[in-house]
């Protein structure tokens, strides 16, 4: 997957484009995660990103840019499907990684905490041993 198209799956979008976003990540986040959740690496900092882009405190380009990443990876079709167990989800893993790495500094403590929480809460999403 190459930056071009990276770039373009990030694009923050219009307050209607994020609404529609956040409509589907709410509604898709937690199962697809479940069944991801082995083949990402930082699934912790994916469910911090998660409780960052919900959360009204985060500036809107922030937000809206994590809101396309989960969207991305919430969708059912992609680049490459889903179905094929680990490789389908390399492209998932290169999007969320990218917008992780250019959000890194929105992402709070408190963000990490509810998804520690979150993920204490769902043992069977939890694939990292999370901090005591």
């Amino acid at each position: 997957m190459d930056d071009v198209k990276i770039g373009e799956i990030l694009l923050p979008g219009d307050e209607e484009t994020q609404a529609k976003r956040e409509q589907k990540v709410r509604a898709r986040f937690w199962p697809t995660l479940k069944k991801a959740v082995r083949h990402v690496p930082f699934s912790r900092d994916v469910v911090a990103a998660y409780y960052c882009a919900l959360d009204p405190r985060t500036p809107k380009r922030a937000r809206g840019l994590l809101l396309a990443a989960l969207a991305y990876f919430v969708m059912p079709f992609d680049v490459v499907p889903d179905v094929f167990a680990f490789v389908g989800f390399t492209d998932d893993i290169a999007v969320l990684a990218a917008a992780l790495r250019i959000i890194q500094g929105h992402i709070t403590d408190q963000h990490y905490d509810a998804a520690d929480k979150a993920l204490a809460d769902h043992p069977d999403v939890a694939a990292e041993p999370r901090p005591q």
